[in-house]
């Protein structure tokens, strides 16, 4: 925007001297921008964001049949927000984490297959964690901004009944679709409408494809991930479903999943053989003064495939290969939360830092929620046994590498029609003020309007 226009709209509503063009950050801006425009920052005005962390937690599973049958004794214990993982020499490690998820035990099966947590039990039920996790995706999504959520963790951890569940059991992915449509329900406002849309796609081999495409229809060699300025990193070609309900995006949902690439192996019976992102198109329009405001929201739900040991997993052939490519994109994508991590710690640039996401699809699909502009939150999954415990202290790792990951988040609309919609509801608010006889409670509270005018 042009900084002349700027100033001219940004009249402050105080008697101090800020200025709203460019800034020199020093003191004295920070302590200035925070004594007048109410409703509209400073900071908004002039187009700055703050580094936001990625959020980070984690969350441990009951014992499977192969660890019981191993005799595993329990390695993981959580106190509030920290996990301690205890070695087999008996030596424990505390990690703090945006939030620690106990569902290991203390819980009751219901008689319709449902997990609740006993009377007084720390057990984190699949709704405790779409409150505390997948509804501030939601929240992030209606404010306009892009956000992710990602699950990660070994083979057989719990990725896939904490992002798709089971049953009963349902998680984050259909109790956010399911809440998206609560909420456009409960849309009280005429003028508003809202569109969504609906990808699933599956990174198989270093391949990506389409999973509302059969397998006999899909191009051999996949679809390609692009990039452009206006729609950011993509994937070109693939089916985005129009949806205007909820049991609308169930079926397809369910159409997406009945087509992933799954198999047995030694570790878990129904392991995912490739990563799966679901991506929610999600658009806001509202009518303002006869001008249309629109604010577009990529909410994106990632489940990868988990990390796994030949050797534990007793695959071969085919199930070999595809453990191998899993295991190389996350090694990639290792490396570029190493990286970024990196270069949240030196935010004044003083070393450069080349982050690879080109290493692999995965990637670079998740590129910009990883380093971009996007509100990203990651829920780790944790093997209870010492049977796993190398596998749960690298997981542990690589959580804590990642919360150290800072982005800047911003709305995505029109950066001219957000100025005019938040100029005109001051507008609004200053007249109510003035209506009132300055009755707001603030600083002009009981001021005569035309000394307010002056």
């Amino acid at each position: 925007l042009d900084q002349v226009a700027l100033a001219d709209l940004a009249r402050p509503t105080c008697s101090c001297t800020w200025d709203p063009r460019p800034p020199r950050l020093k003191a004295s801006f920070w302590q200035e921008s925070q004594c007048h425009l109410s409703s509209v920052s400073h900071l908004q005005l002039i187009g700055l964001t703050m580094a936001e962390s990625v959020v980070v937690g984690v969350r441990v599973r009951p014992y499977n049949d192969r660890e019981k049958g191993l005799n595993a004794t329990l390695c993981i214990d959580m106190q509030g927000a920290s996990t301690i993982i205890t070695s087999p020499a008996g030596q424990p490690q505390t990690f703090n984490f945006d939030q620690s998820f106990w569902s290991h035990d203390e819980f009751d099966t219901q008689e319709d297959g449902y997990c609740s947590p006993k009377p007084g039990g720390r057990y984190a039920d699949q709704r405790y964690v779409f409150e505390t996790f997948g509804q501030r995706v939601l929240d992030n999504a209606w404010a306009g901004y892009h956000c992710c959520l990602f699950a990660y963790g070994q083979t057989g951890a719990g990725k896939s009944y904490s992002m798709v569940g089971y049953g009963m059991n349902k998680g984050i992915v259909p109790i956010s679709c399911e809440e998206i449509f609560t909420r456009i329900e409960n849309n009280d406002k005429p003028e508003k409408r809202y569109e969504v849309c609906l990808s699933m796609v599956e990174i198989y081999n270093e391949t990506v494809q389409d999973l509302f495409i059969p397998f006999d229809s899909r191009p051999k060699n996949g679809f390609q991930i692009r990039e452009s300025k206006a729609l950011g990193i993509y994937v070109d070609g693939i089916v985005k479903n129009a949806v205007d309900s909820y049991p609308a995006i169930e079926r397809a949902i369910d159409q997406g999943t009945a087509n992933r690439s799954v198999g047995s192996t030694a570790m878990n019976a129904t392991s995912s053989r490739a990563h799966t992102v679901i991506t929610i198109e999600f658009k806001q329009v509202e009518k303002m003064g006869g001008v249309e405001n629109v604010k577009v929201s990529n909410v994106n739900l990632i489940d990868l495939a988990g990390s796994e040991k030949a050797g534990q997993t007793g695959a071969t052939g085919d199930r070999l290969k595809e453990g191998s490519a899993i295991n190389k994109s996350l090694s990639a994508l290792g490396n570029v939360i190493e990286k970024l991590a990196e270069k949240s710690s030196n935010p004044k640039g003083k070393k450069e830092v080349l982050i690879p996401y080109r290493d692999s699809k995965l990637t670079r699909l998740l590129q910009n929620a990883l380093g971009g502009s996007s509100k990203t939150i990651m829920i780790c999954a944790l093997s209870p046994a010492s049977s796993n415990y190398e596998e749960t202290l690298s997981t542990l790792r690589y959580a804590d590498r990642a919360k150290k990951i800072k982005n800047s988040a911003v709305v995505n609309e029109n950066p001219q029609e957000k100025l005019m919609r938040e100029m005109r509801e001051e507008n609004e608010k200053l007249k109510a003020m003035l209506a009132a006889g300055g009755g707001g409670g603030g600083e002009g509270a009981g001021m005569d309007p035309e000394a307010m005018r002056a």
